[in-house]
């Protein structure tokens, strides 16, 4: 037997990741198994998406959801805001394109503005001082440059793992990972592995992390959580498509993410006290 040859001992280091694996495809695959006799007009395909909604609840309560509370917990909240803020500038320039591909040039250069402004005075992003001067963010993707192209959304469609999209949002978010500018390219982009995955990993945590209050707000008043999740989604993306349609500006409270926070938070002030307010 020759000493330097390999040990057989690899395949079983493979093994649990596998089963792992298509223990997770079965578990996707029997998600649409109960089915819906009269499904909604607008969710041809509830049969499937109340499954997968199901399943991707389970994982998000049994490994997401705790992880991200106790991120929550541990971690400062202005630490918090600097990483989150991080990321929406990064995703900045993602929507900052999307903005020049739908023709709308005041928003493109109010974008890249932003960008800029945070990238420098803002430490990297980590401060929004754009936002503190009356520049908000302008939230915008590929899937509302195809709808702005005139391509259809088609049916609501659950995402395994990602939640609520349709059709044309779920082909956008696809072509969208292979952008050189798209929200995580810039951490794709980073050779060292360790570093990379670290990165990935905080960047979902984040992205949970700031769901946590509007997660509460809907256990407390949804009966059906799937309904009211899906009807908020396609609402939501209607009303970011019309305003684009029809010439106007697009505005941040199309978006869920500026949401006041609670008084009793201790948040960093970074505002100017002399500064006088825009009228």
């Amino acid at each position: 037997m020759n000493p330097s040859a390999p040990t057989p001992a690899a395949p079983h280091f493979r093994r649990p990741t596998a089963r792992a694996g298509l223990a997770l495809a079965a578990a996707a695959l029997m998600a649409g198994c109960a089915q819906v006799p009269n499904p909604s007009p607008n969710d041809p395909w509830e049969s499937y998406n109340r499954g997968m909604y199901r399943f991707n609840d389970t994982v998000d309560r049994a490994v997401l959801k705790p992880i991200a509370t106790g991120y929550e917990t541990v971690t400062p909240r202005p630490v918090r805001t600097c990483i989150h803020n991080i990321f929406g500038n990064l995703a900045d320039v993602w929507s900052g394109v999307n903005s020049l591909l739908q023709g709308r040039g005041r928003d493109f250069v109010d974008t890249f503005g932003r960008v800029l402004f945070n990238s420098t005075a803002g430490l990297g992003g980590c401060i929004d001082v754009a936002s503190m001067h009356g520049a908000r963010r302008i939230p915008n993707d590929l899937g509302m440059t195809l709808g702005v192209w005139g391509l259809g959304q088609g049916p609501y469609f659950v995402m395994p793992f990602l939640g609520p999209s349709t059709v044309r949002d779920s082909a956008a978010f696809a072509a969208s990972l292979a952008s050189p500018v798209s929200p995580t390219s810039a951490v794709f982009a980073i050779d060292n592995v360790p570093v990379r995955n670290s990165l990935l990993g905080l960047y979902i945590v984040d992205t949970r992390a700031s769901l946590l209050e509007a997660d509460r707000l809907v256990d407390q008043i949804a009966l059906d959580k799937y309904s009211f999740i899906r009807d908020a989604y396609l609402q939501r993306r209607k009303a970011m498509l019309d305003s684009r349609q029809q010439g106007g500006r697009a505005s941040t409270e199309e978006s869920l993410e500026h949401v006041p926070a609670p008084a009793d938070q201790s948040l960093p002030v970074y505002e100017d006290p002399d500064a006088t307010p825009a009228q």
